[in-house]
């Protein structure tokens, strides 16, 4: 991770950020500065595109990005911009698609305690961070369900076979959320409610190196928590396709990871960075653990309110009691929770044929994911507000 030159680049500390940088720089003054300039950067490549296509119509903006995405006859009619953007993707030097083959077998073979492991930690410590002020502001913090759910479908893609090769929806999913994220960027920066001085910019390349490190190696720390089994071979391909699902997703090299070392210093660094959780990170977590009963399908109250009680205890035994408090979580205790329920999943698994234990991963991962019998949509947002703009 090459960080930037911090001779050349003017260090601008967002007001919220006083304190934890100041925190930050006894720990680690290299990295403190790189994470604190990454807070007032975006997607240096596509935000200006994104503001050169501002007066463009929605309607055809809309055309142009599936058009490039897909890869389809259209993206010639699209700005030059635009079309170079696509012709310039590209894959970086250090890309070995062979590499992910060992992530992905240990991925749909530790399926369950994955996905536990991403919607009870990893979601959750990502989202306590002021990248919660972007949902909070648009008004997304109410739509959580179905942002889980597309949370959810992107880890599915790209650890399926082929899911982050050019025609592959991994690919496909990564570069839709990096579009999705400059709009968003744009258009809060027009907005009179984001704070630039005191947040830095609308959903930062510091927020997403953050983010990769999380999804990344606390992934595979949380999924270890839970029951999950990974050798090193696994644990470095893990590593290895959310990098690249990082690169397409347009985070800087300068804050995008190199291996779990640096993943996991961006994380210890970003940590000390980021202010202490405010409210917009509170209603943002407990919408995400009160998520999960809707996302498992459960109607019955009764049953939704005693799987919301296990999400937040096992939610709690992941993050740590500090963060839990700080997020408003509901007191309980937590004593033994990750012991019983990997004791819980080994019985159950004694009793399963390894057959049908993949079959139900199968089924799971399409009932927790946001699949569209419509297929996949590219439009993008065309107002900050969630309420007031097309469906997207």
């Amino acid at each position: 991770m090459p960080a930037l030159d911090q001779s050349e680049v003017e260090l601008r500390i967002p007001t919220a950020y006083v304190d934890g940088y100041a925190t930050a720089l006894a720990a680690n003054e290299s990295l403190a500065t790189n994470y604190i300039q990454h807070t007032t950067m975006g997607d240096p490549v596509l935000d200006p595109i994104m503001d050169e296509l501002a007066e463009l119509e929605p309607s055809k903006l809309h055309k142009f990005v599936e058009a490039g995405i897909m890869q389809q006859e259209d993206l010639r009619e699209a700005p030059e911009a635009l079309r170079k953007f696509f012709d310039n993707l590209g894959t970086p030097d250090w890309l070995d698609f062979d590499a992910f083959r060992p992530g992905v077998s240990a991925f749909h073979g530790n399926t369950q305690h994955i996905l536990l492991a991403f919607i009870c930690g990893v979601l959750v410590e990502g989202f306590a961070t002021l990248i919660s002020k972007s949902f909070a502001i648009t008004g997304r913090v109410i739509h959580t369900h179905r942002r889980l759910k597309q949370n959810n479908r992107q880890l599915v893609e790209i650890f399926f076979p082929g899911g982050l090769h050019r025609d592959g929806d991994g690919f496909r999913l990564s570069i839709r959320i990096r579009f999705v994220h400059a709009r968003i960027r744009q258009l809060l920066k027009k907005s009179e409610e984001w704070d630039e001085a005191a947040w830095g910019a609308p959903i930062s390349a510091a927020h997403l190196g953050y983010a990769i490190s999380v999804f990344s190696m606390r992934l595979l720390q949380y999924s270890v928590l839970v029951g999950a089994r990974f050798d090193q071979e696994a644990r470095d391909s893990i590593l290895d396709v959310w990098r690249y699902a990082g690169h397409v997703m347009g985070i800087p090299d300068s804050i995008l990871y190199t291996n779990g070392k640096v993943a996991s210093d961006v994380y210890e660094i970003g940590r000390l960075c980021e202010p202490p959780p405010d409210e917009d990170s509170v209603l943002m977590a407990n919408a995400l653990i009160n998520s999960a009963p809707l996302i498992a399908g459960i109607t019955d109250p009764k049953e939704r309110r005693s799987l919301t009680r296990l999400a937040f205890r096992l939610s709690r035994a992941l993050i740590g009691n500090e963060l839990a408090k700080g997020l408003g979580y509901p007191k309980s205790a937590g004593i033994g929770t990750l012991f019983l329920y990997r004791l819980d999943q080994r019985v159950r698994a004694l009793l399963k044929a390894a057959q049908i234990a993949r079959s139900e991963n199968f089924s799971l991962l399409l009932q927790i994911s946001a699949f569209d019998d419509s297929g996949m949509s590219y439009r993008l947002p065309d107002h900050v507000k969630h309420v007031r703009s097309s469906d997207w």
